[in-house]
């Protein structure tokens, strides 16, 4: 059975935002949605709330209008609903144990103005067992078209339309310690949109020439990023060749949080990876994946690896 699509939703913009992307997401799959609102009440779980006013009969009538909205808009998708008492970080990264993905707005409800991706949304992309994707608003996934009968197509078909671009899924790709659970999940999410991947491998100048104050000469930036491009191509050989319809375009480049950032211009997908720790302590995002989480252009997806 396909693992369930999870998305957390507090009835923001930006999480219902992410509620239409998770949908698309699930479709694509196969797998039902799961639409969480988590609220850090106090309560062992077993209290009742029978006055209207108290925020957890409030939440469910938001996930009930949330997913009349969203299946709507995905017809076929199987769509539950759910509201866990817990804190929100915490509680969204239990229930996606289960789940294939868990999906994310950039910022919810408690978020600060300033911030591009908020705290919560932060926290989880940095401790989710599954990956996470974090989506802002103002690209909403396309629907699903209705069925229609090959008669009725074929009259409403005009000869000067011109067949929709499916966007690039872009990876980040680090050439020298590639995650292939980063590789293997930008390739399937590819392969699911019948669109090309872009590998991008950001590399930087050898720590010598930092040492030393200058730049490379022309030959020898030259040969570092024909070594660049050696590697790449090596990180990326088993997964082509599991994916031979996939179209892969290599790029290597110098400077990989900037590169990723450019690159996710136009991209349908950003997908980047965390090292997975033993252990709570220190930052548990790596400076491209929070860089690119910032700035990125399209929604960004967050991959844990060994």
């Amino acid at each position: 059975m396909t693992p369930p699509v999870l998305v957390g939703v507090d009835g923001s913009p930006e999480s219902t935002a992410a509620a239409h992307w998770a949908a698309e997401e699930a479709r694509r799959r196969g797998a039902a949605l799961r639409l969480v609102h988590v609220w850090p009440w106090l309560t062992d779980g077993r209290a009742a709330f029978a006055d209207p006013d108290d925020l957890p009969v409030a939440a469910q009538r938001m996930l009930a209008g949330t997913a009349e909205e969203v299946r709507e808009g995905h017809p076929g998708v199987a769509v539950h609903t759910d509201v866990v008492l817990d804190a929100a970080v915490d509680g969204l990264v239990a229930a996606a144990e289960d789940a294939g993905l868990l999906v994310v707005g950039s910022r919810g409800l408690g978020g600060f103005a300033g911030l591009l991706v908020g705290s919560v949304s932060m926290a989880v992309a940095a401790r989710s067992a599954a990956p996470v994707v974090v989506v802002r608003p103002g690209r909403p996934a396309r629907p699903a078209e209705p069925h229609r009968d090959r008669a009725q197509a074929a009259s409403e078909t005009r000869p000067e339309a011109v067949p929709e671009t499916v966007p690039d899924v872009v990876v980040g790709v680090d050439a020298g310690a590639p995650g292939d659970a980063v590789l293997a999940f930008a390739f399937q999410e590819a392969a699911l949109r019948g669109a090309r991947l872009r590998a991008v491998h950001g590399w930087e100048l050898p720590p010598a020439f930092a040492v030393v104050g200058f730049l490379p000469s022309g030959s020898e930036m030259a040969l570092l990023q024909a070594g660049e491009e050696k590697a790449l191509a090596a990180a990326l050989s088993a997964h082509r060749d599991r994916h031979p319809d996939t179209e892969v375009v290599e790029q290597a480049r110098l400077g990989a949080a900037r590169t990723l950032v450019e690159e996710s211009a136009g991209a349908g997908l950003v997908v980047v990876g965390r090292r997975r720790r033993p252990h709570d302590f220190g930052p548990r995002l790596g400076r491209v994946a929070h860089a690119v989480l910032h700035h990125a252009h399209a929604p960004v997806a967050v991959v844990p690896h060994d």
